[in-house]
Formats: structure tokens, sequence, C-alpha cells
């Protein structure tokens, strides 16, 4: 679930029963003349034990399919020691060498196959003797013999079934309960409600966390999924707000003395993402990828949706913590359940997005392709190195570009169809804020293409896309800059100015719905063509928008949320323009569109 000026995602069904089964405004001033605006900051953090996105393995995508074979002991079956000896072996084998070294077990550990748990005499998750007959932290050691870390799942709250009456006492607690630890009215907590909500004003419940994570880290875990977080999670309120329980457990980890990476799931409220940052190395930004259907993951459900979702939180991802888009399962071919194209668009997004890069596939049957995907070292490059995280150049439409630029001043630039049909896609190189060649190198095919003026055009099949390094051999593309709240402007039905700390001259444009519209007049540029007019707008879902030239018919572009009404964000639209002065009209028709903070009309087409 999101903020509240977000609507809500809808809850994956199926890991819903799994889980019950625990139990509008403006800026002044004439036209400016601008250089291209800056690449966007991304707000960083300090927390060396994620100084880049993890890569690994998780068994969940296995545990919650329904392809044949993978839970022939019922659902979610698939987590056994057996198993994850497999994964650890093939992880140490074929994908450690590209630096994947987590191998993350999730959800069940402590379950048996009907999900009846087991719990030590403090309340604490006890592995299933069936499931881990040497139990847990055996099962570490092994891991960690080849060279790689160990990961562990835990809910948030105390678990129902680990209440016991309030009988339990709380280890190195004195006179300390699992009745001390909750709310007296026992209220409930997490995405699933499987847990009660844990009372921090209570002495007593930092005593229970910190018990927690000394028992994982005395079995040698270097990582904890921490599941069912809210605000989040497909829930919002105070009995679901879970901020006080990821403060306590990055405080319990610290105690332990273990670095211990902590990983927040899912659907995070972006509100929250400060407190993300300062407690947590990671946090899922969306529903479950898993399509808990007879493959492991399909494109619809919800692969695709991460195109939509992401941009918002790109400023936020950065060195300590990382933008989690969920398990990378490109590996398995027919398993997976997508095209080849959709297999490598999936693994585009997610290194470019500098998302942890874990698979979910059984990596005991990698097909070549998979394989090919999984360890190209460029694109890996991409995103374990210093590029930031890649952001759209353009609107939210079925053709998109996304870039970052990179240190060495290249940029990574991805391209995708997102259509159903193949499409061509061009990458301007104006969005990118220069004119003139420059030179192209193809990530996924190791190849140089050559230098290429203007832009490059790919035609690409549905679902596809391109991954290139695109170094610039021209000079930089100087702007005019139009500030919406201008008053040469026209404002039409509802649309106003409005006070924005975050937009260039503190003012926007908003109430832009239901027929309100902004013209911008007196467009100069000097000769015809087609201009990449970047638009800067604020917009805290996204919203789309028509945008038209000269009172022709324009085009409808999804501008993507750039997460709460406060931050702005930029998206680049081709426009023809004439010789001489034009208009530009936002028209937001029947629906709601973006508030508009200003316009950058290049000086050249």
């Amino acid at each position: 679930m999101r903020s509240s000026s977000y609507s809500v995602m809808p809850v994956r069904t199926l890991r819903a029963a799994v889980v019950l089964a625990l139990a509008a405004g403006a800026v002044t001033v004439a036209p400016v003349a601008t250089a291209a605006p800056a690449a966007p900051t991304v707000s960083m953090t300090s927390d060396a034990s994620a100084a880049k996105p993890y890569m690994g393995w998780s068994s969940w995508s296995m545990q919650s399919s329904k392809y044949p074979g993978l839970n022939p002991d019922g659902d979610y079956s698939y987590l056994t020691e057996a198993n994850v000896t497999k994964q650890t072996d093939a992880l140490a084998a074929k994908l450690k060498k590209y630096g994947y070294e987590y191998v993350n077990i999730d959800a069940g550990w402590w379950r048996d196959n009907a999900w009846k748990p087991e719990y030590d005499e403090y309340g604490r998750q006890k592995a299933d003797p069936k499931r881990f007959p040497h139990g847990m932290k055996p099962v570490a050691d092994r891991i960690h013999a080849k060279g790689l870390k160990a990961g562990i799942y835990l809910p948030a709250g105390l678990e129902k079934e680990a209440y016991n009456d309030g009988k339990s006492p709380i280890r190195n607690a004195d006179g300390c309960t699992t009745a001390d630890i909750v709310y007296g009215d026992l209220r409930t907590t997490n995405g699933w409600d499987s847990s009660y909500k844990l009372d921090f004003s209570r002495p007593c419940t930092q005593k229970y966390i910190d018990s927690q994570a000394q028992l994982i880290a005395g079995w040698g875990y270097d990582f904890l999924k921490l599941d069912g977080v809210g605000p989040g999670s497909g829930k919002s309120g105070d009995q679901y707000d879970n901020v006080a329980d990821v403060a306590a457990w990055n405080k319990a980890i610290a105690a332990t003395g273990r670095p211990i990476h902590l990983e927040l799931s899912w659907s995070l409220d972006i509100g929250h993402a400060s407190d993300w940052k300062k407690y947590s190395q990671g946090w899922r930004i969306d529903t479950d990828v898993e399509c808990y259907c007879n493959t492991l993951v399909s494109w619809e459900n919800s692969v695709d949706d991460r195109w939509d979702d992401a941009p918002a939180w790109t400023r936020h991802a950065g060195p300590g913590g990382w933008n989690d888009l969920d398990s990378l399962d490109v590996g398995n071919g027919e398993m997976d359940g997508l095209t080849k194209a959709e297999r490598q668009s999936y693994a585009t997004l997610w290194a470019i997005a500098k998302s942890p890069l874990y698979t979910g596939d059984d990596l005991t049957r990698l097909d070549s392709y998979g394989v090919s995907l999984l360890t190209n070292k460029e694109v890996i490059a991409v995103n374990q190195g210093d590029t930031p995280p890649a952001q759209p150049l353009t609107p939210s439409d079925p053709q998109q570009v996304w870039a970052a630029k990179n240190p060495d001043g290249s940029y990574t630039v991805a391209l995708f169809n997102l259509a159903d049909r193949p499409a061509s896609v061009s990458a301007a190189w104006a969005t990118l804020g220069f004119t003139g060649r420059a030179a192209v190198r193809d990530l996924w095919n190791h190849e140089n293409l050559g230098s290429f003026k203007d832009r490059i055009t790919e035609a690409l099949p549905a679902h596809g896309s391109r991954l290139f390094t695109v170094t610039p051999r021209g000079s930089a593309l100087a702007f005019t800059g139009y500030e919406a709240e201008a008053t040469s402007n026209t404002l039409a039905g509802n649309a106003s100015v409005a006070d924005c700390s975050a937009c260039s001259g503190a003012k926007k444009v908003g109430n832009l719905y239901l027929g309100g519209k902004l013209t911008f007049n007196d467009i100069v540029v000097p000769k015809a063509g087609t201009y990449q007019v970047r638009i800067a707008y604020v917009s805290g879902d996204a919203r789309s928008v028509t945008v038209s030239a000269n009172g022709g018919a324009g085009a409808s572009h999804k501008f993507p949320s750039t997460g709460d009404w406060g931050t702005t964000g930029a998206v680049s639209v081709p426009l023809t323009l004439k010789a001489g002065s034009n208009t530009i009209t936002f028209d937001s028709g029947n629906g709601y569109a973006p508030d508009i903070d200003r316009i950058d009309v290049p000086k050249s087409s």
C-alpha cells in the first residue's frame, strides 16, 4: 500500500492466503536561457554493509509456484534443507564468481507442510525438524563453507502461535513474558494480521527483538528479510505501523556485533522512505513479482508493474540502502513463464534501477540464455558500479527511454517497448542534454555499434529492450526555460498558480483536472522542426495529460509519479514547432493531470 495520496495496489491473493495460514500551481518570468538541467541527485546513506545492491538467490519463487514437480508434498513444500543445499552448491559453482553470494531462506522454515509452527521456550521460531533436520545453524555453516552468505526470514510482530497465552518467558529479561511485549487488546499487525503488534513503550519488548537477533546471529546468518512491514504490505494506519519494529531490529542487530543485512518487505510506504533508509539496507517497493501460478512469474502479474512503480523511488536509492524490485526470475525459460524478450527487459530494468539481483530460479537447471542474462559482466557492472539508478527520460508510455549519467560523463541508456506488439523506440541525445554525435556500445551483446548523430532508434519486439552505453562526442545543448506561472501564459478551467518550494521559482500550475488547461505562449524557436521539450512537473501518483503545440491534436502521455506532491520530476516529449513563436498546451481532458512547474525548450531541433 502507498501513502494516502496514492491508489492502493491489489495484493496478491494467494500470497495473502499462504500467510494467513500463519494464523496544484507554477513560476514567473519571461523566457530564461538555461543550460540543460542537471541530473537529479540521489539521496545517499553511508552504511558500508550495503555499498552496492546485494546479489544471490531466494527460495520463495519456487516455494510459491504451481510449476509441476516443484512442490510435490503440498503448497510451499519446496523449502527443505536438501533443496537449499542443492541451490547453494549450484550458486557456488555457477554464479559466485559473478558476484552472487547470498542464499536466502524464505517463509516456512519453522513450519511443517501443514504450516504448523515450531517455537522454542522463549517464543522464538525454531526449525521444523522435517524441513531442516539438522537445524538452522548447520545450514548456515554449510553455506559459509562454500564462501557464500546465509539469509533467513521472519515476519513482523509476535506471531499469534508464539504468544502461548502470554506465558512464554522472554530470554534474558527477568520477569518478562509474551504478555508483557504486546498491546493488552491483542491488536494484530503485519500484512496478514498473523502477528500481535509489539508495544515498544514496554521495556520487555526490545528484549524480545534482542533475543531473536541474538538467535539468528548465533546461528551465523548474514541477512534477515523482515516481512509484512507497514505502513505498506497492503495495510496502513497505526495498527500496521511497524517503524518501531524496524528501529528495534536495527538496534538489536547492532548489539549482536554481527553484520546482518536487514531487508524490509513488501510494498513499503514511500512516505516513510526516510525511516526505511535510517534503519535498514533495503526495502521492497512493490508487490510480489511471483504469479502464484504454474510458472514462477508472468509478465502481467507483476513484472510489468515495476516500470510504473520504480520511478518515484529512484531518488531514495544509493550506497547503504537500495530499492528492491523483488526476485529476478530469468534463468529457467519455460519455468519462468516469459519470452526471451521479456526476460531480457526484466533483467535490464533490475540492473539499471540498481535493484538487488537475487534470482528465484532453480539454479540446477539454468538454460543457456538464462546463464547469459545472469552472468553478463557489463550489465552486472551497471548494477554494481558507481552509476546512479536510472530513471525515465520519457513519459510512462508504451515506448520508454531510461537513463543515468555515469561518473565518466557517458550515459547508461535503456530502450523499452512495453507494448504487446513490435515497435520502434528512439533515444534522442537532446533528452540527455547534448547534441551532435555519440558512440554507442551494446551491453547485452558486448558490441560497439559505432557513432550515431542526434539519436539511436531500434525496432524492438513486444516487451523488448536494448541496453547501451552512450558516450557524447558532440556539445552541450542549450535550453530556454519557460515558467508555468508566467503571467503571459493562459490558464483555463480550474487551473491555478500555487506555491511549490521544490519548483523552479517556488511556484507551479496545478488543479489541472476535468478540462483544466495550461498554455505556454510565445515559445520561440529559430527554425521549424521536432524539439524534445523537457517538462518539469509534480505528481504524487502517475497521471496523464495531453500535450499539443499550436492548437494541434496533441498526444496523451502518462507522467510517472514523483513520489509525493512536494517533489519534482522531469520527462521529455517530442513536439513539432514552427519557426518563430509557438504555443504549447497541457490539457487534462476528462481526467486529472500532473502539476506543471516549467518547460525547457532546446535552442535547436
